[in-house]
């Protein structure tokens, strides 16, 4: 995978960011989900780096980045903490403004950032989510049985990690089959899939993933509603892609749900479960080109 990307560690704001690098034209940052690593972009970050400077980290606490200790009221895994990471490392890279797009947990530090520090965003992609806020409140039975994991990841240490310590290979494959259409892993490229259980085993990492979430039914879901109530909205020209499968598509209608959030919103559904830039790259690269492009 990332066959000719150069490969460093970034100081962040708090976090030592893993980084892949290559390319050239504007910069672009991808940011993965949970969970993953920046692994998942490996099918079209190549395609992507013919036009522009991809930048593709592993989040605190994932991926080969550091997983700093948790602080009260769930601070240290906000979405707002991990974006401030990704504007280091995009900094440190002397790019002072530039495109994100991200995927699940990934998307969730795409809009924040493009909430927290507009000036830094030129456009923003985010891929088969709707807002933390929208989430908890919309939330009924049905979709607490679809994402029955924001639930139990986010309840207090060390319960959750306890039984996915138990086996987290286990945990990590079913989780990920589970949200494709095809409720298979045969979307995951091997090499891909790999580097996520490699990755996903080790304690530090359960620990952070589970606080992620943590701060997701929190912190994450304060600043959402802040925002909301005071009217702020995302400036930058934003995309929406949900799979037609994914866990959006099958719920609420994702457009009707991002309109009140962005100035500039448009959006497509791609044919494929939660895990859209694998399980329908080209569709999703053509859609990512177009809009990033424009």
């Amino acid at each position: 995978m990332f066959e000719g990307f150069e490969e460093k560690t970034i100081a962040g704001e708090g976090a030592d960011i893993f980084v892949r690098i290559a390319g050239s034209g504007p910069p672009l940052l991808l940011l993965h989900g949970y969970p993953q690593t920046g692994a998942m972009w490996a099918r079209i970050a190549p395609r992507l780096a013919e036009r522009f400077t991809v930048v593709i980290p592993d989040l605190r606490g994932y991926g080969r980045s550091s997983a700093p200790a948790n602080i009260p009221d769930n601070l240290a895994y906000s979405k707002r903490a991990m974006g401030r990471d990704c504007a280091a490392v995009m900094q440190a890279l002397d790019h002072q403004r530039f495109h994100v797009a991200g995927h699940d947990r990934g998307a969730r530090v795409a809009y924040r950032m493009a909430l927290d520090m507009p000036e830094r965003v030129e456009r923003l992609a985010v891929l088969d989510i709707v807002p933390v806020a929208e989430v908890w409140e919309r939330m009924d039975a049905t979709s607490a049985m679809k994402v029955y994991h924001w639930l139990f990841l986010a309840q207090p240490a060390p319960f959750p990690e306890t039984l996915i310590g138990a086996d987290p290979v286990m945990f990590l494959d079913h989780t990920i089959a589970s949200w494709t259409k095809t409720n298979t892993l045969d979307a995951f490229d091997p090499a891909a899939l790999e580097e996520y259980r490699r990755a996903f085993a080790r304690p530090a990492t359960i620990a952070a993933t589970c606080n992620d979430y943590r701060a997701g039914a929190t912190i994450d879901w304060q600043l959402d509603r802040e925002d909301r109530d005071a009217g702020r909205r995302i400036k930058a020209p934003t995309l929406l892609l949900w799979g037609s499968a994914g866990i959006p598509g099958e719920g609420h209608d994702p457009l009707a749900v991002w309109r009140p959030w962005c100035d500039r919103l448009e959006a497509q559904a791609i044919d494929a479960g939660h895990f859209i830039v694998e399980e329908a790259p080209e569709a999703t690269l053509r859609a990512l080109e177009a809009f990033f492009a424009a």
